[in-house]
């Protein structure tokens, strides 16, 4: 079996690949190929593969404000779920924003996402925030690493 690897998104295909599995996790934020391009202008975004196999994505915000604030958010498809690929992809989304300068690590997981709370939680985020999205019904949690 092949190891897993991450490849930053370039190009439509990858960007599609990314959407794919950020569509199959957080069905209620869908999004459409130009708002994913708009994304990965602000955004690191990666691919995570399995050999050739598209497992997971993972976005990292950039730093931001005057507590250096940066998101990490680590995505893998449900049948691949509970082998260490999200947490491979978790740590090396904290090591880039940490290489960024961030000083605080949030992310956000839609509360329906139960295994995605409980992953978070194991890491050490505690809940800061939740809400719901204008225009939106789902349910959204806000965490911050402690």
């Amino acid at each position: 079996m092949s190891e897993l690897r991450t490849e930053a998104v370039v190009g439509d295909v990858m960007l599609e690949q990314w959407r794919h599995v950020h569509n199959v996790i957080v069905p209620p934020a869908a999004l459409d190929l130009e708002e994913v391009r708009e994304r990965s202008g602000r955004n690191r975004l990666e691919n995570a593969y399995l050999g050739d196999v598209l497992v997971g994505c993972s976005t990292v915000r950039p730093p931001a404000g005057e507590e250096a604030v940066a998101t990490v958010i680590a995505r893998v498809l449900p049948g691949f779920r509970e082998r260490g690929f999200g947490a491979a992809l978790y740590e090396w989304g904290l090591a880039h924003a940490r290489g960024l300068g961030a000083r605080v690590i949030e992310t956000c997981v839609l509360a329906a996402n139960v295994e995605g709370l409980r992953f978070a939680s194991a890491r050490g985020f505690v809940e800061i925030e939740r809400y719901v999205l204008e225009d939106d019904g789902d349910l959204w949690v806000d965490l911050r690493l402690q």
